[in-house]
């Protein structure tokens, strides 16, 4: 599992991941590593690939503009990787990947709990392989408790979290009732702590010259990331609901509808709902006792809507957006994603990049979105565009002392 030619730089070089995930949580992990400098070689299976391979439409098209099969899901979360196919299943295949687990320093899968033990692929065989390996096993509900054995999913734990309860519009308004967020964010934010407990194992690691396992589940995080509405029901006891765009502890903190659509206000201290008041020519509503402090705003909110929501459709939102940018009123358009993309900041930052690709599929570019982590020192590095299914086989079994006949041999048999 050496580098390729084109030998990774940043934060995370020479460290060596062998990514045995597959869908989002532990490819989005793999590929913050990837991001900061990792030589990350996915695992995936012959011919089928990773899941999100087939989760389309939408699909990827070719330079002639074919539509290619191939479904753009998987893009989101697998750019700097390489990729090999390995039927863990066959006694040869479970060879190779102990021969790749020996080499590395980070191991991360997803499988079911104790799925991997049949392979001699679970953290116990590998460890004893490689004691300083960090293992880091991604689940629904973790490795252990009454739903250990349990399948989960995003949408699942969405659910179960508590996440859809304060998520959508009250049930008593127009639309009412539970929905998911628009992304998988617990699949994402897992993806994130995960990378974060492994960046703090290496660094412990450099201390004590040995690994640790690391236990992540998808429930467990959904619970974390519910943040201060959990604190608040810790706090009172009482469960919050769903409020639509309305923020439970600010005011004004939500959208409104303008002359010719919508804009949302975020005002989250007295002082800018003060120079909002003075921005519109009504200053007095500062000084009003049921406005004057946040606290007071929230407990009189229907009373400051009913002023504010008038007020609010006699611009229009481009309208609204030049009134208050230079007076800190934050205040901004609802984006569709491809306005997003054309925003003059988005765009500044550098958010779409191309990446190239030599799969053999007829692809030679692909957009992906960049990473927000800016690194003045070890910057972020965009090497490649995520791989075509088994594009590096070659080149990484040939790393770990293969030659061409042996790794013929094992493509004949299904093997790779």
């Amino acid at each position: 599992m050496n580098p390729s030619a084109s030998t990774p730089t940043g934060a995370l070089a020479g460290i060596k991941v062998l990514d045995l995930s597959r869908v989002l949580a532990g490819p989005w992990c793999t590929q913050m590593l990837a991001d900061l400098g990792a030589d990350v070689v996915k695992v995936e299976r012959p011919v089928a690939g990773d899941d999100t391979r087939h989760w389309g439409p939408p699909f990827l098209r070719d330079e002639a503009g074919h539509d290619t099969r191939e479904a753009s899901y998987f893009t989101a979360c697998n750019r700097n990787k390489r990729s090999v196919t390995v039927d863990m299943a066959r006694p040869e295949g479970q060879a190779l990947l102990r021969r790749m687990a020996a080499e590395a320093d980070v191991v991360v899968e997803n499988f079911k709990v104790g799925g991997l033990a049949r392979y001699g692929l679970d953290y116990a065989s590998l460890e004893a392989l490689n004691p300083r390996l960090i293992y880091c096993s991604i689940t629904g509900f973790g490795q252990d408790g009454p739903y250990a054995e349990r399948a989960g999913y995003d949408l699942m734990v969405q659910a179960m979290c508590g996440l859809m309860s304060i998520t959508g519009h009250a049930d008593e308004t127009p639309g009412g009732g539970p929905l998911k967020v628009g992304v998988a964010v617990i699949d994402v934010f897992t993806g994130l702590y995960a990378s974060n407990a492994i960046l703090a194992a290496l660094n412990a690691r450099n201390t004590s010259g040995i690994g640790q396992y690391i236990d992540m589940a998808l429930l467990d995080v959904g619970m974390a990331v519910l943040a201060n509405q959990a604190a608040g029901f810790l706090a009172t006891g009482q469960a919050p609901g769903r409020a639509g765009n309305i923020h439970p502890s600010l005011a004004p903190y939500q959208d409104f509808a303008t002359a010719d659509g919508n804009v949302l206000l975020a005002i989250g201290n007295d002082g800018q709902f003060a120079r909002f008041c003075a921005a519109i020519d009504e200053s007095g509503w500062a000084q009003d006792a049921r406005f004057a402090t946040n606290t007071a705003r929230v407990q009189n909110r229907a009373a400051l809507l009913a002023l504010m929501q008038p007020v609010m459709r006699t611009r229009t939102t481009a309208q609204w957006i030049s009134l208050l940018e230079d007076k800190a009123v934050p205040c901004g358009p609802i984006n569709t994603i491809a306005q997003a993309f054309e925003d003059p900041q988005v765009q500044h930052r550098g958010i779409r990049r191309e990446l190239p690709r030599d799969g053999g599929d007829g692809i030679a570019q692909l957009a992906t979105v960049a990473s927000p982590m800016r690194l003045s020192a070890t910057p972020v590095t965009y090497r490649s565009a995520p791989p075509a299914l088994g594009q590096h086989t070659g080149e990484v079994l040939g790393q770990l002392g293969l030659d061409a006949a042996a790794i013929d041999g094992l493509r004949r048999k299904g093997i790779v």
